[in-house]
């Protein structure tokens, strides 16, 4: 009788040798003949996401607004200043921390005006009570001029000029 002789068992290098990978990659949907595919798949994404960066970086530094053709307004320029994007200092900065909260700076939202700080000795709840009074005397002043305007128009109306 003929004695039967098993394979050598493959270790390591040879081993990965003898490893067919496209077998089990195909069946994976990432075989050589899937190659194409996916370069093209590669390409679109790399396209898209180029596109909704640079629409994103136009965003951030657009003298436009955001999807318009039409310039800002001049009294939107005038107060454009205002809403500029916060410079938060870093929390290990202690003494750039208490500058930042002696101006205010964590009152309202990352996005909301900044305002002007005349001088720096002034604490957050100083300088929310008088945000508070320079937008109650801008709207004073608006209502003013609204009730002045009624005023003249109604003499024009009467013959007086």
């Amino acid at each position: 009788m003929v004695r039967k002789h098993y394979q050598e068992a493959k270790t390591g290098i040879e081993n990965l040798k003898s490893l067919n990978y496209n077998k089990y990659l195909s069946r994976v949907g990432i075989g050589r003949d899937d190659w194409h595919f996916w370069k093209q798949i590669g390409k679109a994404l790399a396209c898209t996401y180029t596109i909704f960066g640079l629409a994103w970086l136009y965003n951030e530094t657009s003298p436009l607004g955001w999807w318009t053709l039409k310039p800002r307004p001049k009294e939107e320029k005038e107060l454009a200043h205002l809403y500029e994007r916060r410079e938060f200092p870093y929390p290990g900065d202690t003494e750039a921390m208490e500058e930042f909260v002696a101006k205010g700076g964590m009152i309202g939202t990352t996005i909301g005006p900044k305002g002007v700080v005349e001088t720096t000795d002034k604490d957050s709840y100083n300088y929310q009570k008088d945000l508070q009074s320079k937008k109650f005397d801008q709207e004073a002043g608006k209502l003013w001029i609204r009730m002045r305007n009624e005023v003249i128009q109604e003499l024009q109306e009467k013959g007086f000029e």
